[in-house]
């Protein structure tokens, strides 16, 4: 496995780890690579990155959707985190991409990996595991 860092600037961000994965995975065999979030109030997904305005839609999207004004009940002292929650798990912790034969992800042509932040500015981990 081999853990990523990822830093983030905003509360809501979407950040393109592609390349970062794609190093990651560089010269190792396998059948897919497994990338995993270890964290509540941050996701990850596969979405289009040739337009980098897809991700402030989605970051924008999900703000509408979980508001910050609801009447939420996970509120602690200096946490107030409720609808970050939310936002990751719609987004959701891993994402499974095929190797193929050479070793490349087989991600489609528009297809990027995001690493969904909903609590930040923060350092985050991403784990990156290529599996048999």
């Amino acid at each position: 496995m081999t853990t990523l860092t990822v830093r983030t600037e905003r509360q809501s961000q979407l950040v393109d780890i592609t390349r970062l994965v794609r190093d990651a995975v560089a010269g190792r065999s396998g059948s897919a690579v497994l990338v995993y979030v270890p964290h509540t109030t941050a996701g990850v997904t596969i979405n289009e990155h040739a337009d980098p305005m897809v991700a402030r839609d989605f970051e924008m999207a999900l703000e509408r959707i979980v508001p910050e004004d609801w009447g939420w009940q996970h509120i602690e002292e200096g946490e107030e985190n409720a609808p970050t929650h939310i936002r990751a798990s719609f987004m959701g912790p891993s994402v499974l991409v095929p190797l193929t034969d050479d070793g490349t992800m087989a991600l489609g042509t528009w297809q990027g990996i995001f690493f969904c932040e909903f609590d930040g500015p923060r350092e985050r981990s991403v784990h990156v595991s290529v599996l048999a």
